[in-house]
């Protein structure tokens, strides 16, 4: 598994936390979780960002 994966389901209230702070833009719907749906929230982040996908991905995995 992939480890920003990883990093959703070990500390997602955490991770979530940081990236509410870093981009004050994002709703409480963008950064819903749910198991399996990870590439929706990676979308989600994406399009309001406005950073690709592996951007956020390697993004996520450094927080």
């Amino acid at each position: 598994m992939e480890s920003w994966k990883l990093k959703l389901k070990g500390n997602w209230n955490d991770v979530k936390g940081k990236v509410k702070k870093a981009y004050a833009n994002l709703t409480d719907d963008d950064l819903l979780y749910e198991e399996g749906k990870d590439d929706e929230l990676l979308g989600r982040i994406q399009k309001k960002v406005g950073k690709t996908k592996e951007e956020v991905k390697s993004w996520i995995e450094s927080l």
